[in-house]
């Protein structure tokens, strides 16, 4: 395991760097509790995968896409992920680059109002 960087208390496979200062800004608005006292898990595996983050309580998986994910074969590749993750009952969202650096506030908006309704459905 010694290719791997160390992040936080993850380890990650070599040539995501590019899209680790995205997920550690995604990453300090979800830690704590901040959106509504939900809990996120940072790279969690479910399946076969690893997604970025996940709410079970919202039944919701965050993935910040880099470069990679826009290409033929990482659309096909996301889509299979997708359905597979949507089997489980679990909504992804998606998010590029641009979106996590240029305008964090709308991202954490979209996931907020996501929790709210998934939440508010559940409520009798």
């Amino acid at each position: 395991v010694k290719d791997l960087p160390l992040y936080g208390n993850q380890w990650l496979p070599l040539g995501i760097n590019s899209t680790i200062q995205e997920r550690i800004r995604v990453a300090a608005l979800l830690r704590n509790k901040q959106i509504l006292g939900l809990q996120f898990y940072r790279q969690k595996p479910l399946l076969n995968y690893i997604v970025d983050f996940y709410c079970p309580s919202a039944n919701l998986v965050i993935e910040c896409d880099g470069s990679q994910h826009f290409t033929d074969e990482g659309l096909e590749s996301d889509q299979i992920r997708d359905e597979a993750l949507a089997q489980l009952g679990l909504k992804v969202l998606r998010f590029d680059n641009g979106q996590v650096m240029g305008r964090i506030d709308d991202v954490v908006e979209v996931v907020y109002q996501f929790c709210l309704k998934e939440l508010s459905q559940e409520s009798p």
